[in-house]
């Protein structure tokens, strides 16, 4: 029986490639440029439509923000709507998409990490996805799933849709196919699909190599404001390896992010509850190193630290800091303010 294990990165040697995964991808690709030669501004704005079901409520809000993170609560049949809409981007079922997330965050841009731009640009961008195991787990092995996503494997509606994740987005290009022929096919699913996959890869990619660094994480996180744009706020990668819980990306009013002001809508129609937030007075204001990744820029826009006060190491707790012989900051119990 396959492990959860697999969803670990597991680096092939020579050409280990899992053609199952690549033959669709390969195939995706083919329509998405197949669906320039069908073009109708009807079917243009349908796959617009789609692309913010799928990727905002799904991957952002569903898949992301509330199933991986528990950024905050939602009845059930929210739940499972938002995941049902995450399945149609083509990035698998629930169980495999948290896994792998929960693990890039344990592991981010170290041993363990399944798609870190340190093992290659290629391999972070969607190599991971082609090659290896990272596709290959069992979803009825729940004593395994436990470790990961103990919260989903007791779940049956998410162990059901892990495994027939495929299910909606055929019966959607059926749909499309009987109201709006090849248009709407190619444009609602093929096009639409790979457009969606490249902006996630993108946050695995991308906003580990280029953007600004708010937080000194220990890992290459970055915010990337095109990055957010194409993912509806996912972009603002650093912030989010900083404060993981938050339901809230996007920190400063410049820094659009729509899947929180969704969150936000939820909550004002009592559908979103136990919001979680970055407190301001429980952040501590990190310096940026100055040898970081190449193309990464420092951003100190956000000092959320009280004037001569930090957070303390030893009591988590607010205390002053004066200037020590060695030039540096501390407090009285010798914490450096970082």
């Amino acid at each position: 029986m396959k492990q959860l294990q697999a969803l670990e990165r597991n680096r092939p040697t020579g050409d280990q490639t899992n053609w199952v995964t690549a033959v669709f991808m390969g195939a995706f690709h083919i329509g998405a440029v197949a669906a320039l030669f069908f073009f109708t501004w009807k079917a243009v704005f349908v796959a617009i439509f789609l692309w913010w079901i799928s990727g905002s409520l799904g991957i952002g809000m569903g898949y992301h923000r509330l199933l991986t993170h528990r950024s905050y609560r939602t009845p059930k049949w929210v739940e499972y709507f938002l995941t049902l809409c995450a399945t149609l981007t083509l990035e698998g079922g629930p169980i495999f998409w948290v896994a792998t997330h929960r693990l890039h965050h344990q592991f981010a841009d170290q041993e363990g990490d399944p798609h870190s731009p340190r093992d290659g640009k290629w391999w972070s961008h969607m190599g991971w996805i082609l090659m290896g195991r990272s596709m290959q787990y069992d979803t009825t092995d729940t004593t395994t799933l436990a470790r990961y996503v103990p919260d989903l494997a007791k779940d049956k509606f998410h162990l059901w849709i892990t495994n027939y994740h495929y299910l909606p987005i055929i019966a959607l290009g059926v749909l499309l196919f009987a109201l709006g022929g090849l248009p709407l096919l190619l444009w609602g699913i093929f096009l639409r699909t790979v457009m969606g996959l490249h902006a996630t890869w993108l946050v695995n990619s991308a906003t580990h190599i280029w953007g600004s660094r708010r937080f000194a994480t220990r890992d290459d996180s970055t915010n990337n404001w095109f990055v957010a744009l194409l993912t509806f706020g996912e972009g603002w990668h650093n912030n989010h390896h900083a404060h993981p819980t938050s339901a809230r990306h996007g920190l400063k009013w410049y820094e659009i992010d729509l899947n929180w002001y969704a969150i936000w809508a939820l909550k004002v129609v009592g559908l979103a509850t136990q919001i979680k937030h970055v407190r301001a007075a429980g952040v501590v204001r990190k310096e940026i190193l100055a040898d970081g990744p190449s193309g990464v820029k420092p951003d100190d826009s956000l000092d959320t630290a009280p004037r001569g006060s930090a957070i303390c190491f030893r009591t988590k707790t607010s205390r002053r800091y004066a200037r020590s012989r060695d030039g540096t900051d501390r407090c009285g119990h010798n914490c450096r303010r970082m």
